[in-house]
C-alpha cells in the first residue's frame, strides 16, 4: 500500500480514547494507527508535535445563503471559514431561493456545491411537498427541515415553502420521514403565542432589538416548550427520529430528557450563540440585533452546559446565519424588521475548545457533539472518528494557544463577527479534507471543488 500522508507527534482523539500514534492516510482514508514514530515511507509527513488531532467536525445546521441571498454569503466563502474553523463537512439549510422542496431545485443546489465548496457538504431540503419526500431522500439528503414559524414584519429568513404551521401537514410530514427512513429537523416555535406576545410589546410602543430579544424569551420560554411538547407527542404517534433545533431553556431539556427516558427516538441539538453570545443580558444591550438569534436568560445557562455534558443535547450545530451590517442595525429601531441569526462558523470550534480549558467539558465529549455523533445520528458514513477505514477528514488544534477573534481575520462575506474581541484557548491550525491539507497556518489552501457531498446511509444504526 502506498502512503500518501503520515502525522506524527500528534496526541489523538480515538473512540477508545486520548492516545499517540502516529496516523498513515492512503486513498484519502485512515490506513493505520501504530506506535509514534515508527518509520513510514509516505510522500508527505506532518510534523505535529505538541498538537492534537481529532476528526473533522460535522455540522449539521448551517445557512449557507446560496442561491438567492448570496450578498450574504456562498458556498466558497462559508466553506472557506468552515476550513479555518475545523468543519469538514457542512449542512446547509432551505431557506435559500428558491427553496429546495423538490428534487429539481435540489439537484441544481448540488450542482452549485460540486463546483463552489472547499469542504465537504450536504443539504437538508424543506420536507413541505409531502409526495416529494420519498425521492429527496433518494438523493442522500441527511435530513428534512421544517420551520414553524411566521415572520413578523420581514419575509426572510423564513420565507414562503419552508414553513409549516399547520400541526396535521406537520403530522403528515413527520409520517413520510419515518417511511423514508430520515429525520426530520424541527425549528420548534409557537406562533399563535408569539402573535399575542409581541402585540403586547408593539402596543406598548416597545419594537427595538431588546423588545424583540424580551419578547422571544417572555413567560420562560413559552413559544419553545409548547411546540416541543406537542413535537414530542407527534413523534410518539408517527416513529419518526424528530431532530430538535434550537434548544435554549431548561424546560425544553426536561421535556427531552424526559422523552429519552420513555425510548423515543429524539435527538438535539445547542448552538453555540446559546452557550457564548446570548446567555448575557450585556450582550445584547451592547450588540442588539448582531446578538440575535435569540437571547437566553442566564438561569437557563447551567441546564443547558448539564444537558450538553449528559447527552441530553446530543451535539452541537453552529445554526450560522450571517446577515449583513445594513440588515442588522436596522434592528436599534425594529428588531422585528432586522434579518436574525448569527454567524459562528468559523469560531464555534474555538469556544468549545475553551470551555475545555475552563474544564466545562471534556475534549472527548466536544469530539462527540461535534463530530461523532452528528455523523452516526444522520447516518454519514466514514465520517466523525478517527479510526483504520474512516475518511481522513481530520483537525489539527493547538490546544494551549490562546487568540483574540477579530472582524480583520473574518472569511465570511459579511467582514465581521459578533464574537469579537473574545479571548480563546485553543485553535484549529490545520484541516485535512480526505488526506488532503485545505487550510493550514491561518491559510485556506483547499480549492473550490474540493469537497464531495456526505450523503446518508439508509437504515443507519444509533439513530433512537
Amino acid at each position: 500500500m502506498t502512503i500518501d500522508t503520515v502525522i506524527n507527534g500528534a496526541r489523538v482523539v480515538t473512540p477508545g480514547g486520548i492516545v499517540n500514534a502516529q496516523v498513515a492516510i492512503a486513498g484519502g482514508r485512515i490506513a493505520s494507527l501504530s506506535a509514534p514514530g515508527g518509520a513510514t515511507d509516505a510522500t508527505e509527513t506532518i510534523d505535529a508535535t505538541g498538537l492534537t488531532l481529532v476528526p473533522g467536525f460535522v455540522d449539521m445546521h448551517s445557512h449557507h445563503r446560496e442561491p438567492g441571498f448570496t450578498h450574504k454569503e456562498d458556498i466558497r466563502s462559508v466553506t472557506a471559514a468552515c476550513a479555518a474553523g475545523g468543519v469538514t463537512t457542512s449542512v446547509a439549510m432551505p431557506n435559500v431561493y428558491p427553496p429546495p422542496n423538490t428534487p429539481e431545485v435540489l439537484r441544481d443546489m448540488f450542482s452549485l456545491y460540486e463546483k463552489s465548496a472547499i469542504v465537504n457538504w450536504n443539504v437538508n431540503p424543506a420536507g413541505t411537498i409531502v409526495s416529494e419526500i420519498p425521492k429527496l431522500a433518494d438523493m442522500g439528503v441527511a435530513a428534512f427541515k421544517v420551520f414553524m414559524v411566521v415572520d413578523t414584519g420581514r419575509d426572510y429568513p423564513h420565507m414562503p415553502g419552508i414553513g409549516v404551521h399547520d400541526h396535521g401537514k406537520l403530522l403528515a410530514i413527520m409520517e413520510a420521514c419515518a417511511e423514508a427512513d430520515v429525520p426530520l429537523m424541527v425549528h420548534p416555535h409557537d406562533q399563535a403565542l408569539m402573535d399575542h406576545v409581541e402585540q403586547k410589546f408593539w402596543d406598548r410602543g416597545e419594537r427595538d432589538a431588546l423588545a424583540y430579544a424580551k419578547a422571544y424569551a417572555a413567560h420562560d420560554g413559552l413559544i419553545w416548550e409548547t411546540a416541543i411538547a406537542t413535537l414530542l407527542r407527534m413523534q410518539a404517534a408517527t416513529g419518526v427520529h424528530l431532530h430538535l433545533l434550537h434548544v435554549q431553556t431548561a424546560g425544553s431539556v426536561e421535556l427531552i430528557r424526559q422523552a429519552k427516558a420513555r425510548g423515543q427516538k429524539v435527538t438535539a441539538e445547542i448552538n453555540p450563540w446559546a452557550l457564548f453570545l446570548g446567555h448575557k443580558w450585556e450582550n445584547i444591550e451592547r450588540l442588539g440585533s448582531y446578538a440575535l438569534s435569540y437571547w437566553v436568560p442566564e438561569k437557563n445557562g447551567p441546564h443547558l452546559w448539564e444537558g450538553l455534558r449528559d447527552g441530553t443535547l446530543d451535539i452541537v450545530a453552529t445554526d450560522h446565519a450571517p446577515h449583513t451590517r445594513e440588515e442588522k442595525e436596522v434592528g436599534w429601531e425594529d428588531g422585528w424588521k432586522a434579518h436574525t441569526g448569527t454567524p459562528s462558523t468559523q469560531f464555534y470550534s474555538r469556544m468549545l475548545l475553551d470551555a475545555v480549558h475552563q474544564g466545562k467539558l471534556s475534549l472527548e465529549r466536544v469530539v462527540e457533539a461535534c463530530a461523532t455523533a452528528p455523523a452516526r445520528l444522520f447516518g454519514i458514513a466514514g465520517k466523525g472518528e478517527i479510526s483504520v477505514g474512516a475518511d481522513a477528514d481530520l483537525v489539527l488544534v493547538d490546544t494551549e494557544r490562546t487568540e483574540t477573534v477579530t472582524d480583520d481575520e473574518v472569511l465570511s462575506k459579511i467582514g465581521y463577527t459578533p464574537y469579537a474581541g473574545q479571548t480563546y484557548t485553543g485553535l484549529p491550525v490545520r484541516t485535512l479534507i480526505a488526506g488532503r491539507t485545505v487550510f493550514a497556518d491561518g491559510v485556506v489552501t483547499g480549492e473550490p471543488g474540493t469537497g464531495t457531498q456526505s450523503r446518508r446511509v439508509r437504515h443507519a444504526a444509533g439513530t433512537s
